[in-house]
Parts: C-alpha cells; structure tokens; sequence
C-alpha cells in the first residue's frame, strides 16, 4: 500500500491504472477505522481493481462547539488494516492541502442537507458535500462507498451526484453493529460502560418502530412506538427521531448521551 499526502501524489500514483482503464473505488472516511469502515474497503475491494481509502478529518463538516478536537485520530492503525485487506492507497491530506489559503468555494444540497442532521448542524452537509466533491474529482473514481448509517449522508451525496451528472456511483452498505445492537461509530469509544447502556436506547427505538411497522401500524405508529422508548430511557438527550425518505422510509434519530452524540436509523422496507 501506498501512503500519499498531496493531489499531485494521489493523480500521478493512479495515472497507470487510469491508463489501463482499470476500475477504481474510493472510499471516504475521517478515520479511527473499524469494521464498519472495513466492510466498505471488502466491498470495494471487491468491485474495483484499485482501492483507494482517503483519511481526512473535515473540518468544515463540525460546528464551532462540536467535537473536531477530540475526534479520534490513530493513523498508524488505520495504516496497518488498510493495508492488511490490501488497500492500494491511502490518501492521508492535511488541512491545507484540501482547504489552501483562499479557498472560497462550497457546494450545497438543498432542502435535502436542511432537516434532520441539517436542522440541529447546521452547515454540517455543506461541508460533507465540498469534502466529497474534491476528493471524487481528486480521484476520478467509478465508485465510492458510504455507509448506510450515515443515510442521510449518503442521500445528501447521492443528489449532489445526480444532479451535477458525476460520472461515478454512489454504493450504500448495510449498518455494521456490535452484539448488543449499538451501530459502530468511531465515537463510540467516548462511551463509558454506563453510557453505552443508555445509548442502547436508541437502536431499541429504531427496532421497535421497524417491528410496528411490520405489524401494519404504518408510519404514525412506527413512529409512536420508537419515540416510547426513547421516551422511557434514563440519562439520554433526544435530538431528533423522525421518519423520512432516505433511499426508502427510514427512521432516523440522533441522541446524546453524556458529551456523546450518537445517530443510527432503520429502512422500515428492509427485508426481514
């Protein structure tokens, strides 16, 4: 695996794969890797002749009281696992490299990026989908990988795609979740044993929405059970639960827990 910090680094190391026509997959992440992130490098591992993993904490995707500082950094980590599944780059930018002095440009979804994560972030999208826009024109790749955790997200580039005609595809993969049902994040290890149990509350809302929902009660009543849940659970702060269309009708909540913050959803058309 090749390790790269510049545009220029990143275009000539994939110049003779470009050149042979061979099918390249690039997958976004902020790092602090695990087999949520992992599941997404297999698939395109799978898909694609030539993986490229990008390791950038974007700051313009974090608000001004948000958790930039903090937020868990282990490049030599993610080095090793990257290059373990074999991994053909990783393309591991500095702030200045992706946002040099002057730059001035931004790239918005509308009223898509405003709801949900978009009411309580504001900005937030915006930043996600500059970030992405360099990084799939730095890379030029056929596909890109997201995790369906981040739905919204996912939804939110998938639009941006479409409507600037983007030559590449958008593949959404399924929630990665740990045995106990709780959707790995790599905030997660801010959780203390006491917390994660009170996080658990989310998910269980989630599945007792998708469980109403099976049962007919449709979408009132999906959403009515899920919010019983929440509304039961000790120590948690509710953002938001709500249903909306994020590729198919999806429950998505957003939680904090301590100086936590937690999200997660589930498709209620999902196959059982």
């Amino acid at each position: 695996m090749r390790l790269v910090r510049t545009v220029g680094d990143v275009r000539e190391a994939l110049a003779a794969p470009r050149q042979e026509s061979m099918r390249i997959g690039l997958v976004p992440t902020m790092g602090a890797f695990h087999e949520g992130h992992l599941s997404l490098m297999r698939a395109s591992l799978s898909d694609c002749e030539v993986t490229v993993v990008s390791l950038f904490v974007n700051p313009a995707q974090f608000g001004p009281h948000e958790d930039l500082a903090r937020y868990p950094r282990d490049e030599r980590r993610d080095a090793e696992l990257a290059e373990e599944l074999g991994v053909a780059l990783l393309f591991a930018p500095s702030g200045e490299e992706i946002y040099p002095t002057g730059f001035d440009t931004a790239v918005e979804v509308g009223k898509l990026s405003r709801v949900l994560e978009g009411a309580v972030r504001p900005g937030h999208f915006r930043g996600v989908a500059t970030v992405c826009l360099k990084l799939f024109d730095i890379v030029g790749p056929a596909a890109a990988y997201f995790g369906r955790k981040d739905a919204q997200q996912a939804a939110v580039i998938k639009r941006m795609v479409a409507d600037l005609n983007l030559p590449l595809e958008i593949r959404v993969m399924p929630i990665v979740r740990d045995a106990d049902g709780l959707a790995l994040s790599s905030r997660n290890v801010y959780l203390g044993a006491d917390e994660r149990r009170r996080a658990l509350a989310l998910p269980r809302s989630l599945q007792a929405g998708l469980q109403a929902w099976r049962d007919g009660s449709g979408e009132e009543g999906a959403l009515t059970a899920a919010r019983a849940v929440l509304d039961a659970a000790d120590g948690i702060t509710v953002d938001y639960l709500e249903i909306a269309d994020l590729d198919g009708l999806t429950v998505a909540g957003a939680i904090r827990v301590g100086s936590t913050r937690l999200i997660d959803n589930v498709l209620l058309e999902e196959t059982p």
